[in-house]
C-alpha cells in the first residue's frame, strides 16, 4: 500500500512537472570562462594609434647664449625639428578572417596617421585602414603576414536574450587580454548615438581601452562590438553598450567589399507608435512605425506609401519599433524589392518597394570638426554668440553626450535676446529645426530673417526646456 501511494505521488509529481515552464532547457550559470578565454583570446588584439599634430612655434624664440636658461632651449626654444607632437590612443579589436581583416571602433582609429595592431603574444603589425562608418562607429583594418591569423566569427545577436551570460575580452587601460563576464541587461537600446541605435546593454565591466573589442556569447560567437559606457566617473559602473552583431557584420561586409557603406533607403520619416495610436489602428499592442512624412520621388513614394500608413512588417519580419525601421532598411540590399506590410484605415495592405541607395550625410561630429578646422568654432546671429559642443567644451561645462546643439557664450546687451537667452544655454532648435553646429545656427537665423514672423528658439537650460520667440533682422 505504501509503495502504491508513493507511485501515485510520483506520477502526480511527474505530471505536474510536465506542465511547468521548460526553464531547465535554459543555459545555467557557467562553471567558469577559462576554456572560452583560452580559445578566443588569441584573436583579440590591442589597437594603438599615432597622430602628428602641427604646433605653431613662431612665438617661441630661443633663449640667448650665455643665459642661465639656455639649457632649456631643447625643450622650449627655437628647435628646428620641433614641428609637432604625437598623440597616441589605445583600443581593442578582433580578427574576423585568417587573411588579416579585423574590426574595431571608428573612434579608436579616427584621424590616425599610424595604426598598430598587437597580439597577446607580442607580435605587432602596421595596419591598413580599409574603411570606416562613423554612423555605427565601426572600422575595418587589414594586416599582412606570411601565416594565417587566429580569428573569431559573428553570431546571431538577434537571437540573444536578456539574462544570458556574455564575456568581453579587450585591453582596458592598456592591460591586454583582460576578460570580463556578465549578462545581457537589455536589448534594442537607444542612447542617442545616431540613426541606427540598437545597442545591446550589458553589466560587463567595460572600461577605456575596451572600445572596439568583442562581446562573446557562451558559444564563442561575437554578438556585439563594445562601443560605449554610461558612467559618471569615467570607469565601469555596470552599464555598457555594444553594437549588435547583425548590424556590425552588415557594415563590415560593405566596408570590406566597397571601402564604404552602401545603405538602403526607403524615404519616409517615422513616428513612434503609442498605445493610443496602436489601438486606433486596431493593434493589440504598440509596434511598427507610423509614417509622418514621405519624401517626394523616394522608393516609398513610388510604391504608393502615404503619410498616416503604419508599417508593421518589412519582408516577413515584424517591426518591433519605429526606431528599428532605419536599421532594417539600411541592411536591405540595394535594388532589392522589399515587401512592406502596413495598415491604412484599419486595413492591412502590402507594397513592393525597390530599395535605393542612401546618400550618406555627414555626422554631427564630422560637421563640428570641419567647422573648427575652418575657424568657425564660434558664430553669431542677432547678438547671440554660440560655440560648438566639442569634447573639451562638454567636459568643461559637463554637457552630456546625448545633448545636441550649440552653447551660448555671450549675448549682446542691446540684443532682443538679452534677459531671455543666457550664457551657458544650449540652443537645440531654431524655427523647430535642429541645429548642431554654429554654422547651422547662423544659417537658420538668416533663413528665419527672410520671413515676417518671429523665430522660435528651443533652449536647454540645465535640463529644463524653454521656447523663446525672437524677432529677426
Amino acid at each position: 500500500m505504501k509503495i502504491r501511494t508513493l507511485c501515485v505521488q510520483a506520477a502526480i509529481v511527474a505530471l505536474s512537472l510536465s506542465f511547468m515552464p521548460q526553464a531547465a532547457q535554459a543555459r545555467g550559470v557557467p562553471d567558469g570562462f577559462s576554456e572560452l578565454a583560452k580559445r578566443l583570446s588569441p584573436a583579440v588584439v590591442n589597437i594603438s594609434t599615432a597622430q602628428t599634430i602641427e604646433v605653431d612655434t613662431s612665438e617661441a624664440p630661443a633663449f640667448p647664449k650665455g643665459s642661465p636658461l639656455e639649457r632649456f632651449n631643447d625643450f622650449f626654444g627655437d628647435r628646428a625639428d620641433r614641428d609637432g607632437r604625437v598623440s597616441k590612443s589605445l583600443g581593442s579589436g578582433f580578427m574576423i578572417s585568417g587573411d588579416g581583416y579585423l574590426v574595431t571602433n571608428n573612434h579608436v582609429i579616427e584621424d590616425a596617421d599610424l595604426i598598430e595592431v598587437t597580439f597577446p603574444n607580442g607580435d605587432t603589425y602596421e595596419a591598413e585602414l580599409i574603411g570606416t562608418d562613423p554612423a555605427t562607429d565601426i572600422a575595418v583594418l587589414k594586416i599582412e603576414s606570411g601565416k594565417p591569423f587566429e580569428f573569431v566569427k559573428f553570431g546571431k545577436s538577434d537571437e540573444s536574450e536578456v539574462g544570458e551570460w556574455v564575456i568581453a575580452i579587450g585591453n582596458p587601460f592598456g592591460y591586454s587580454g583582460s576578460v570580463a563576464a556578465g549578462i545581457i541587461s537589455a536589448r534594442n537600446r537607444d542612447i542617442s548615438h545616431g540613426s541606427y541605435d540598437d545597442f545591446i546593454q550589458t553589466d560587463v565591466a567595460i572600461n577605456k581601452g575596451n572600445s572596439g573589442g568583442p562581446l562573446f556569447n557562451m558559444d564563442g560567437d561575437v554578438i556585439g562590438v563594445n562601443t560605449a559606457i554610461l558612467s559618471p566617473t569615467g570607469g565601469s559602473v555596470g552599464i555598457s553598450f555594444s553594437v549588435p552583431a547583425e548590424l556590425a557584420e552588415s557594415v563590415v561586409n560593405q566596408l570590406t567589399e566597397y571601402g564604404e557603406t552602401r545603405r538602403g533607403y526607403l524615404g519616409v520619416r517615422p513616428q513612434k507608435v503609442s498605445n493610443a495610436i496602436a489601438k486606433s489602428y486596431g493593434l493589440d499592442a504598440p509596434h511598427g512605425a507610423l509614417i509622418r512624412t514621405v519624401v517626394k520621388d523616394s522608393p516609398a513614394d513610388k510604391a504608393g506609401l502615404q503619410r498616416g500608413d503604419l508599417i508593421t512588417k518589412l519582408g516577413d519580419v515584424k517591426l518591433e519599433s519605429s526606431r528599428l525601421l532605419s536599421r532594417r532598411v539600411a541592411e536591405a540590399p540595394i535594388g532589392e524589392t522589399l515587401k512592406v506590410t502596413y495598415i491604412r484605415k484599419r486595413k492591412t495592405k502590402t507594397a513592393n518597394v525597390v530599395v535605393e541607395r542612401l546618400k550618406e550625410t555627414k555626422t554631427e561630429d564630422q560637421k563640428i570638426r570641419e567647422e573648427i578646422e575652418s575657424g568657425n568654432a564660434e558664430r553669431s546671429a542677432n547678438g547671440i554668440y554660440v560655440e560648438a559642443l566639442t569634447e573639451d567644451i562638454r567636459t568643461k561645462y559637463r554637457v552630456k553626450s546625448e545633448i545636441k546643439g550649440v552653447r551660448v557664450v555671450k549675448v549682446d546687451k542691446r540684443a532682443e535676446a538679452t534677459g531671455k537667452i543666457l550664457k551657458g544655454d544650449i540652443i537645440e532648435e531654431v524655427g523647430f529645426e535642429r541645429v548642431t553646429t554654429p554654422k547651422e545656427f547662423e544659417d537658420a537665423m538668416k533663413l528665419a530673417a527672410k520671413g515676417d514672423s518671429p523665430v522660435t528658439i528651443l533652449v536647454n537650460r540645465g535640463g529644463n526646456y524653454i521656447f523663446h520667440a525672437l524677432g529677426v533682422s
